[in-house]
């Protein structure tokens, strides 16, 4: 749902556009207010999540993405539809505060953490199979109007598949012990545990507890000490960073962006579902190595990759002749940036962002970093068209290319190394460096 729903106004933006008259301003408005929404939508999940549980908020959310899916193929107009794309964004940031959380407490810990990986690997399946059903809706029905009111609406059906399946899901037993609800755990836990484990298991899920509530102590005053905020700041830094590679430019407009390249209006929309399989490959293949090389060393490699490739894209868009060979030139270098970005930057950050903060700050710290990560994704959908119309698709990438040198040295200079590294040995040096 997660991928799809921020994938599928990809291919569905050009028949859209014809369809309601968008300027490329209105364009940046209705692609973007899902990301807003998402910002939004991580905060007030996470609070729903924790107050009514993680099962009833997924099924909560699912709902959301019904009511959200329909009110956008209904729209008649482009406002109506960049209202209903933000309610669609609060269910997809509500997913992405949610749905990692029921995941890590429900799951064995010896597979915790091949589970939660899956929830990326899922979303950049989403989006890939938003690419190749546009790309088949298009290839046989693209001349009717208002086919873009179908694209969406396939989204409805793994909408409902989620709320009938989370239906027979037990709820979070971790959630369920720091209600004092510890026999509805326990049951919980003999579902998918042995009895014996089930048993053993608990103490466990009672110490767990015991660290959230610990981890919660963090609040606003926190930000007066010097080296709190500046981590703080850093993990927001990477945030940026990470959307200003312009990775859901090519997810949210590669299509159009294709288009522009030089493609026809139907060879750009199969050839985009080609960032989709690359960014699954990339994902799949930064998950193999992640834990096999330093942080920074990655990061910094991942940042030179992207650099590399916005600099290639920049530079045959400027410098080739239009034609076939442009085109062509334009989307290899598009497909490799995008698998670059996911095999590294994009797996990096969030794994970062998790080992970096010591347990008093976490939540607080977490919740601002992903906050301001939505909203830099939502400045790149809002800003790229009018950006692309107004400069022309080389001097965005070069753009895109000097927010990565800037990155390299941000990286270079601030980024900490996490990797074999305890949260203690980390709040100290932090101490050491900016108390």
């Amino acid at each position: 749902m997660f991928g799809y729903d921020t994938g599928v106004v990809n291919g569905a933006l050009d028949p859209l556009t014809a369809d309601l008259g968008l300027t490329p301003l209105s364009e940046g408005i209705v692609v973007s207010n899902l990301v807003f929404g998402a910002a939004f939508g991580a905060v007030i999940g996470g609070v729903l999540s924790d107050r009514y549980g993680r099962r009833h908020n997924i099924l909560l959310l699912s709902l959301v993405f019904m009511f959200g899916t329909l009110g956008c193929v209904l729209s008649p107009n482009w406002q109506i539809l960049a209202l209903f794309r933000f309610i669609l964004g609060l269910a997809v940031g509500g997913a992405s505060a949610t749905v990692p959380v029921y995941l890590a407490e429900i799951a064995p810990v010896e597979r915790r953490g091949g589970i939660v990986t899956r929830n990326e690997v899922m979303i950049v399946s989403g989006q890939f199979a938003a690419f190749v059903v546009n790309a088949i809706i298009f290839s046989l029905w693209g001349e009717i109007d208002g086919i873009w009111r179908v694209m969406l609406l396939v989204a409805v059906l793994p909408a409902i598949v989620l709320f009938l399946g989370m239906l027979r899901m037990p709820e979070s037993p971790r959630w369920l012990v720091a209600q004092g609800r510890d026999e509805e755990a326990l049951a919980v836990l003999s579902q998918v545990r042995t009895t014996e484990r089930a048993r053993a298991e608990m103490a466990e899920v009672h110490r767990l507890a015991e660290e959230e509530r610990a981890a919660k102590t963090a609040g606003a005053v926190d930000l007066g000490v010097r080296w709190v905020r500046l981590l703080i700041l850093i993990g927001a830094g990477l945030g940026i960073c990470q959307q200003f590679t312009g990775i859901n430019s090519v997810m949210y407009y590669g299509t159009q962006l294709l288009g522009d390249a030089g493609f026809s209006s139907n060879s750009a929309i199969i050839a985009n579902t080609l960032n989709g399989a690359f960014s699954v490959i990339g994902i799949a293949v930064g998950i193999a190595v992640i834990n096999k090389i330093k942080r920074r060393t990655m990061l910094l490699g991942g940042f030179t990759l992207t650099t590399t490739f916005h600099l290639l894209v920049g530079l045959s868009a400027m410098l080739m002749p239009d034609g076939s060979a442009k085109a062509w030139f334009i989307l290899v270098f598009v497909v490799l940036f995008v698998f670059s970005m996911q095999a590294t930057i994009g797996p990096l950050v969030w794994l970062i962002l998790s080992e970096m903060f010591p347990l008093k700050i976490r939540s607080l710290a977490i919740g601002i970093s992903i906050f301001v990560l939505w909203i830099a994704n939502g400045l790149v959908a809002l800003g790229f068209p009018p950006v692309v119309k107004a400069l022309g698709i080389a001097n965005t990438f070069f753009a895109f290319a000097a927010f990565g040198l800037l990155a390299l040295a941000f990286i270079a200079t601030r980024v900490p190394e996490t990797k074999d590294r305890s949260l203690e040995e980390l709040e100290d040096d932090f101490r050491a460096r900016y108390a």
